[in-house]
């Protein structure tokens, strides 16, 4: 079928129309109307393409929530009218032990896991477009349901900022009554906050900007550290029992190894830029594990949306048409983009103007992947 998208052709130009073709759905497969799309940090950083390993044309966009509209043979999962989701997968081997452990993300089949856009995590060439566009189809195993009383607007993020927090809380086993600490207070960090509390944690959160403490407070948090105070940081010395670092770009890391205790875990998600120097003596002498997360898997990513639905767990939220996306973007280049998530209302690009439509570049075709029974 033509879909309609909002894509790139180089890290230098603006967004623009686009428009491709999308296999129709096949055996094992589910397609859907895209009616939300949440903006994540690294569709920015794909855009650009700052870690330099971005397929153009890019239509980004892995915070997909919409309604299915077709079912190929075989689907028992889903029907026509559900609302589902798409995370940051929408395909991977399904036969190696991480995919048979339900860590898809961590896929070990020749092309790992298929990227809900930019293609396979092992580049063979081919391209993903996300839900910078009109309709998605994949397969059945990659689709998330989106639980009664969580509004679509909200599911998004979830799939990313929420699960990419929780997983790691999950995995290294975040106790009740432990003190969590949250570096950096944007999209991730705001939904770190969240959880951790919902998880029964002492959530400290840390901030540059001392004129938000009220506003993070307010969101969960029972204590606020600003960063750039050498003495809230000293007074903070080697108190949490684990550490969500969300910051997305380079950064000095020494100051948080600081602040944890002895056999505790610094968990990296959002740096893919590395650091210049870290020491090496707190590590040893506290036995601090200093380790990355990547996502979690398709049913960890369920677990996530039905905590956050029965907790009444929302990201905070700023809806967007995508003619506005250039503008969020460079909002978030600057460092400014705020302790919420943008979502787009795709309607703004289903009913673009005619003329623009028309005008909209052709593009090839994406590859999904095959669908291994």
């Amino acid at each position: 079928m033509e879909v309609l998208g909002y894509g790139t052709q180089s890290k230098d130009k603006k967004f623009e129309p686009m428009v491709f073709e999308r296999q129709d759905v096949r055996k094992g497969e589910v397609g859907l109307k895209v009616t939300h799309c949440g903006v994540c940090h690294s569709d920015l950083h794909q855009a650009r393409n700052d870690w330099e390993n971005t397929n153009y044309p890019c239509i980004p966009g892995h915070e997909v929530v919409g309604e299915v509209t077709s079912v190929g043979e075989g689907v028992s999962k889903f029907k026509v009218g559900d609302k589902v989701g798409i995370g940051c997968m929408v395909n991977s081997c399904q036969q190696c032990d991480p995919c048979k452990k339900g860590i898809e993300q961590f896929c070990e089949g020749p092309k790992s896991c298929t990227l809900t856009y930019n293609g396979t995590k092992n580049p063979d060439g081919t391209n993903t477009y996300g839900g910078y566009s009109t309709d998605m189809m994949v397969r059945e195993e990659f689709l998330l349901r989106i639980p009664k009383g969580l509004e679509p607007e909200y599911a998004g993020p979830i799939m990313c900022a929420g699960i990419t927090v929780y997983s790691p809380m999950k995995h290294w086993n975040l106790q009740k009554g432990q003190r969590l600490g949250v570096a950096g207070v944007g999209g991730l960090g705001h939904m770190a906050i969240k959880i951790g509390k919902t998880l029964g944690a002492k959530v400290v959160a840390f901030t540059r900007n001392a004129d938000k403490k009220d506003k993070i407070l307010a969101m969960g948090a029972d204590e606020v550290v600003v960063s750039k105070s050498d003495e809230e940081m000293q007074k903070a010395a080697q108190s949490l029992d684990m550490l969500i670092n969300t910051i997305p770009v380079g950064h000095d890391i020494n100051p948080y190894i600081n602040l944890m205790k002895p056999n505790s875990t610094l968990v990296l998600v959002g740096n893919l830029m590395g650091f210049n120097e870290v020491a090496s003596g707190p590590l040893v002498f506290n036995r601090i594990s200093l380790v990355g997360s990547l996502i979690g898997g398709i049913e960890e990513t369920q677990e996530v949306l039905d905590l956050c639905a029965e907790n009444n767990i929302k990201p905070d939220i700023k809806m967007i048409q995508i003619q506005e996306i250039d503008d969020v973007y460079d909002t978030l280049a600057s460092g400014n983009d705020g302790d919420f998530r943008h979502v787009i209302d795709m309607d703004s690009l289903r009913n673009l103007d005619e003329t623009k439509r028309k005008s909209a570049t052709k593009i090839d075709s994406p590859n999904r992947g095959e669908v291994v029974s």
